[in-house]
């Protein structure tokens, strides 16, 4: 199966007519604004504070830490490209796990009383590289993830899954090789979390951070927690008890850390897990038990979206005094496609079974709908990447016409961190720097090296590592 490659399409009538033979339907500008008119340089303001454009940096694991969780120059690297690229809004940075059973790698960054220092440090050259490039500091605003990976924790072995459940899922134990009699995580370990994630916060408030994000997205913990109907006891079954932990650790945030803003990354629907059917192409794991539950925001038949819970959790955000949140969906561990829209998929992914740009239209259209229904809070949309050269003309006209309140950019800052700034200030996209989603960025620490990109930045390319991932690449396909 193949699709029309983006960079393929040079002009807006061809971009325009390949959305139309796809039949999607996206926002678009012809003409893209710049200079202090410019919708995407339009200030907003989040809990009073006044943020100067309409761009945030979406966090990502580099998978290059130390081992005791501290940053090393890899990660000083990437976060000075954050500052470079002149986005305002910087949310999350980073997904810096609670403690050490919650690390996604053995190399993830961790927040605690040792790492604290060097976290502070990692955010004041942030701080200066905007200076240095931007002016002012004034409108930006920087905020941490903290996280638990939950299902998807590696602490000591990057290729072996140590993983923390909260009950057991038919499709993904099997998926993912765990016995019937694997615990589950206790309501006491539970409650020794919140604490860990409290303290966190505590600590991310004295390292200068303005907020923190309490990640709710990818099948890590907190979005486990969302769909734990089956569980027992306090935090399994009812909405209320489902999203327990998040209240629980907002209550202990706001009592412990007062002034400290709290947002949310939220996965806002899934689907049934994927896998490769016999042309390698994604199909959804087969279900014949009815209805499946097990997909927050999802529908009955797991392939579809359902909004009513995902709604009510906003108006439990909302209820919490919690005025950000960023959408996602599903997980890059069992549905990529419908995550991270590429042409591209990862090693250990599959082709896609839709045009990406199909997954880009959905995204944008569900935080739109979001949005409408909830205005008070405010969204940062997910999934641009794979625009490409027509990334800021969706961007435009999405933030003009209301259906978010910021474009998040992930993937698309490794490779070109100064896209915002070029967006903002009028000059020609650099598309060699364009990232085209090749999913080296993620094919490399399936295979246990650090994340970057190979193919289009120099650093990365010039590394060692890129001979190691290229050796990798060619062994999954013989």
């Amino acid at each position: 199966m193949s699709y029309r490659r983006i960079a393929q399409l040079r002009t807006a009538e061809q971009f325009a007519s390949h959305l139309e033979a796809i039949g999607c339907e996206l926002p678009f500008d012809k003409m893209v604004e710049h200079g202090a008119n410019s919708p995407l340089a339009a200030n907003t303001f989040i809990h009073g504070k006044r943020v100067g454009n309409r761009f945030a940096i979406l966090p990502m694991e580099g998978w290059d830490g130390t081992r005791d969780g501290h940053p090393t120059d890899l990660v000083l690297r990437r976060w000075q490209r954050f500052g470079l690229s002149g986005a305002k809004l910087i949310w999350g940075g980073e997904a810096v796990a609670v403690k050490p059973d919650g690390r996604a790698n053995p190399h993830q960054l961790m927040i605690n009383a040792e790492t604290i220092g060097a976290l502070a440090s990692l955010r004041q050259e942030l701080v200066n590289t905007h200076q240095s490039h931007h002016h002012t500091t004034d409108d930006l605003l920087i905020g941490l993830q903290l996280t638990h990976s939950g299902r998807f924790a590696r602490p000591n072995d990057k290729k072996r899954l140590e993983p923390k459940i909260l009950y057991h899922h038919p499709l993904l134990d099997t998926k993912f090789h765990l016995p019937s009699d694997y615990p589950l995580m206790t309501d006491t370990e539970i409650g020794d979390l919140i604490s860990d994630f409290v303290q966190a916060a505590v600590l991310a408030q004295q390292a200068g951070f303005a907020f923190v994000d309490i990640k709710h997205c990818h099948g890590y913990l907190g979005h486990e927690f969302l769909t734990a109907i089956h569980r027992q006891g306090n935090y399994g079954g009812s909405f209320e008890n489902r999203t327990r932990f998040l209240c629980e650790v907002v209550e202990g945030i706001h009592r412990d850390a007062p002034g400290l803003h709290v947002g949310v990354r939220l996965s806002a629907f899934d689907w049934l897990p994927f896998r490769a059917d016999e042309k390698g192409v994604g199909e959804p794991e087969v279900w014949e038990n009815g209805s499946y539950p097990y997909a927050f925001g999802g529908d009955a038949a797991g392939i579809g979206i359902d909004l009513t819970e995902t709604h009510a959790f906003l108006n439990l955000l909302q209820a919490l005094g919690i005025q950000m949140v960023c959408i996602s969906a599903g997980s890059p561990y069992y549905n990529p496609h419908i995550q991270r829209p590429a042409l591209f998929p990862p090693s250990d992914g599959y082709q896609p079974p839709e045009d990406p740009l199909v997954g880009v239209t959905r995204q944008i259209k569900v935080v739109a709908a979001l949005k409408q229904a909830h205005p008070e809070l405010c969204f940062v949309g997910s999934g641009y990447s794979y625009l490409q050269d027509w990334l800021p003309h969706v961007a435009q006209a999405v933030v003009r016409s209301g259906m978010a309140d910021f474009i998040g950019l992930g993937r698309m800052v490794l490779s070109y961190p100064e896209m915002p700034a070029d967006i903002l200030e009028g000059k020609a996209l650099q598309r060699k720097q364009i990232c085209r989603t090749f999913s080296d960025c993620t094919t490399a620490p399936r295979n246990g090296l650090i994340s970057g990109c190979y193919p289009l930045d120099d650093f990365y390319k010039n590394r060692e590592e890129a001979e190691q991932l290229s050796a990798a690449k060619h062994q999954s396909k013989v």
